[in-house]
């Protein structure tokens, strides 16, 4: 499933609602108690900082962003360096958008719409990569596919069923809680534009109302009741209310229901020989929403300062689209023959932000993740929303068996809040002292999102093309590394926080930064670019 952070879709108002009803310089390596003593960043960012601050150096601007904009400054110069092709399975991606049509990775052996595999790598007209749903879009969840086979003897079904239980229950409550909210606020919204005769009104207008009316004297009470919550208008509150409507209708309508189907490819998820080069080369979102591939792309190698709206952390880049990822749970096959498809295809970085925690051909993806690091190839993986220790919680793709490591070319990446301190760690990311590498910006990142527009979404699925472009940066400065060369740069060369922060929200859980990944480090790209000019050498 895509791993951006849903509960931040709905906003505050929502919550408050439902509560309610180069060369050989030295690698800069900052004192340990002068990181742990920056100060604080008092100011709310300003809006370019809030477009930006992944970009931003910890030591000059108090946020806990990369230094790109430092590395770009002092390092780089203009230098391009050598192409790499970076593959995202994900989403769809909106490869007509503005920011992203000058950096996508052609297949120059293919010729378009002859329906040929004229390289004859299994997939016909793959011209900016592949699409291994097909028509698909909406799916269910990997344990809902469990409870529905019947399969009692099956690992792990018992757990399924009596997850689906309590899953499904509180999801037909949030539906309806949700749909009361915005029946709500949209009623006293079309009675206040009623009574004003414009859609635009004032908080200081709809305070002035003197009424009997006991239609509007409520719509104006919700009205105040929004505004004193921080809404500068109902439209406002109705689009965030609307992500909750969403995200509880889907799960009903399709991830947590049993009895749908969603898939459209024709073969057998559980045959890995079935249907060879099923799918097709349509690497486009199926709908304006599905828009998390897009964004994730932008993430990595948005046209860098071409007046548009992002820039990308990579500035000589291929972004090859691999259309994998549903609006539910992944499958297993898919994931695996992804991998295999952009390792074969010349990828030399892979960007993974999805994830589940029920895999039944695990074992599949994790060939597939041991190929691409036998073959020489980065693979970027997001940690995860559920504010867990992966250590101890199952949580898929992964590179080991028992901590027994298969790979020695995959990161997996937290995401950090754009505040330096305690609060650094993102409320919803995963951790792991052994399982997760590096942190990295998750927190409201501003990207690409399709029909050239731009948003901020946060996610470990933010943190993870970070990396990887980062990844892919030093690779194109530095093409002499290894794969694993890379993967160590960017966890050597990180920024070593020894404060203690707060861990999943909970500010009775306070935790040495140090205890929630397995560098201790948060990715840092200015430094990476020096340790990798002296481990070239």
């Amino acid at each position: 499933m895509k791993l951006i952070n849903k509960t931040l879709l709905f906003s505050v108002f929502s919550a408050t609602l439902l509560s309610s009803c180069g060369g050989g310089a030295p690698i800069l390596t900052t004192p340990v108690e002068n990181i742990d003593t920056s100060p604080l960043k008092e100011a709310a960012l300003t809006d370019a900082e809030a477009k930006n601050w992944g970009h931003l150096d910890l030591a000059k601007d108090t946020i806990p962003g990369m230094s790109v904009d430092k590395a770009y400054s002092e390092i780089i110069k203009g230098k391009k360096g050598q192409k790499i092709i970076v593959a995202v399975i994900d989403s769809g991606i909106d490869i007509s958008h503005e920011d992203l049509d000058g950096v996508l990775w052609t297949n120059k052996k293919e010729i378009p719409g002859n329906g040929i595999d004229d390289d004859k790598n299994g997939y016909i007209d793959d011209i900016h990569g592949w699409n291994f749903l097909g028509d698909g879009y909406d799916e269910q969840l990997e344990y809902i596919r469990l409870v529905a086979s019947g399969d009692t003897s099956a690992p792990r079904y018992a757990e399924a069923k009596a997850k689906y239980d309590t899953d499904y229950n509180a999801a037909v409550a949030g539906k309806q809680q949700y749909e009361g909210i915005y029946n709500s606020v949209e009623g006293a919204h079309k009675a206040l534009a009623a009574h004003f005769k414009k859609e635009d009104y004032t908080s200081k207008e709809v305070a002035a109302i003197t009424t009997e009316d006991a239609t509007l004297k409520a719509a104006a009470e919700t009205a105040t009741g929004m505004y004193a919550r921080g809404a500068k208008s109902l439209p406002e509150v109705l689009e965030q209310v609307k992500g909750g409507v969403d995200y509880y209708g889907d799960q009903v309508a399709f991830n947590l229901n049993k009895d749908f189907k969603g898939r459209k490819t024709g073969d057998n998820p559980d045959d890995w020989n079935d249907k060879p080069g099923y799918g097709n080369g349509n690497v486009m979102p199926v709908k304006k929403t599905e828009s998390h591939g897009t964004h994730v792309a932008g993430i990595i190698a948005a046209e860098r300062n071409n007046g548009l709206g992002a820039n990308g952390v990579a500035n000589n880049v291929e972004i090859m689209a691999v259309r994998a990822v549903p609006n539910g749970d992944e499958y297993d096959k898919d994931v695996a023959k992804a991998i295999r498809y952009a390792v074969d295809n010349g990828a030399k970085v892979i960007n993974g932000s999805f994830g589940k925690s029920f895999s039944p051909h695990a074992d599949w993806v994790r060939d597939a993740i041991k190929y691409a690091s036998d073959k020489g190839v980065v693979f970027v993986h997001a940690a995860g929303n559920s504010s867990e220790d992966v250590d101890t919680e199952p949580n898929f793709p992964d590179d080991n068996v028992n901590y027994v490591e298969i790979s020695n070319t995959y990161i997996r990446v937290g995401a950090l809040a754009p505040k330096y301190g305690t609060s650094m760690v993102a409320n919803f990311s995963n951790y792991g002292k052994q399982n997760v590498d590096v942190f990295a910006p998750g927190g409201q990142i501003y990207s690409t999102f399709p029909e050239n527009e731009y948003k901020a979404i946060s996610g470990t699925s933010m943190a993870s093309p970070a990396v990887a472009g980062v990844a892919a940066l030093v690779w194109s400065q530095y093409p002499k590394l290894t794969a694993a060369q890379v993967k160590q740069v960017i966890m050597d060369s990180g920024l070593a926080i020894n404060t203690k922060v707060v861990v999943g929200g909970n500010t009775e859980d306070v935790r040495p930064f140090g205890d929630l990944t397995k560098s201790g480090k948060m990715v840092n790209v200015y430094n990476a670019l020096i340790m990798a000019s002296q481990l070239s050498k």
